[in-house]
């Protein structure tokens, strides 16, 4: 039923749940994992006037980048499931849609916490911005 998952990962417990459902699919079905980090443009976009510390935050975001899709392939491994990992820039629900659309992604696995920020109330989280987004299958993994 399924042959290539996106599971977008930040690092963050949400991710990880997302991951440990995604995997539990991908293992039963033999199923590609994609792993995708975005790299936020709009958290880039509000230090470039800062300066040095613009370059210090990119480098910070790519470490980030690095170890959050590090730790989602090791986990991938553990479960003996062949993944793939890509790093976008961007808005993170535009790229999620068209990493999903590029790649026939058949379902689409994407962590959402349960408490929310004040922007999150304000402007929506990235889990609801991507199901309002894709015409992908999205399975929402609560923490």
């Amino acid at each position: 039923m399924y042959h290539d998952l996106l599971i977008p990962t930040d690092g963050s417990d949400a991710s990880a749940t997302a991951l440990d459902h995604g995997m539990e699919i991908a293992s039963s079905t033999g199923a590609t994992v994609h792993l995708l980090h975005v790299v936020d443009l709009g958290t880039e976009m509000s230090a470039s006037g800062l300066g040095n510390i613009a370059d210090d935050l990119t480098e910070t975001l790519d470490e980030d980048a690095e170890s959050a899709l590090t730790q989602a392939e090791e986990r991938a491994d553990e479960a003996g499931v062949t993944s793939e990992r890509a790093v976008l820039e961007g808005f993170p629900d535009d790229a999620i849609h068209q990493y999903s659309a590029d790649n026939g992604i058949d379902l689409i696995v994407i962590g959402e916490s349960e408490g929310s920020t004040l922007s999150e109330q304000l402007f929506g989280s990235t889990t609801e911005d991507v199901l309002d987004s894709v015409t992908t299958s999205v399975l929402v993994a609560r923490e």
